[in-house]
């Protein structure tokens, strides 16, 4: 498989959905701002300006697994949403575990935030950018 130079990372939620924007050529990702979600369906009119905007050539969707491996019903809800994305937008869509992304993104912010005054990055578009980073790190040809 030759990894995508451009990609999407999602942070899969029922209310709201994170979103970061990765490069391979870097290995590195910026959040971008969520996407509001109802019931785990997409404002797809965002979601459509987002990928217009990005051009990416594949999506990376969080993979919500519990410690043991077993898939919850987060894990089939953001499964869903990975073939829903697929459907719509006929990329390549690509799940990366995501253990421990949200407890890591907060640790992270905290960092920042005592680094720095001001606004600090959403924690779910944070946490997409662990999810896109650690896929650019180890591509894995999981599908939603």
């Amino acid at each position: 498989m030759t990894t995508p130079q451009r990609i999407l990372g999602f942070d899969f939620g029922t209310k709201r959905i994170g979103v970061a924007s990765a490069q391979a050529v870097t290995g590195t990702a910026t959040p971008l701002p969520t996407i509001p979600s109802r019931d785990g369906i997409p404002d797809w009119d965002r979601m459509d300006a987002l990928l217009a905007e990005w051009a990416p050539e594949a999506l990376v969707v969080g993979l919500p697994l519990n410690m043991d491996d077993t898939e919850s019903e987060l894990s089939h809800l953001a499964r869903k949403f990975g073939r829903r994305l697929h459907a719509r937008y006929r990329l390549p869509v690509f799940m990366c575990d995501e253990r421990l992304s949200s407890h890591s993104a907060r640790g992270l912010l905290m960092e920042v935030q005592e680094r720095r005054r001001g606004k600090l990055p959403n924690l779910d578009s944070t946490a997409a950018v662990l999810i896109a980073e650690a896929w650019l790190a180890e591509p894995t040809t999981l599908k939603p």
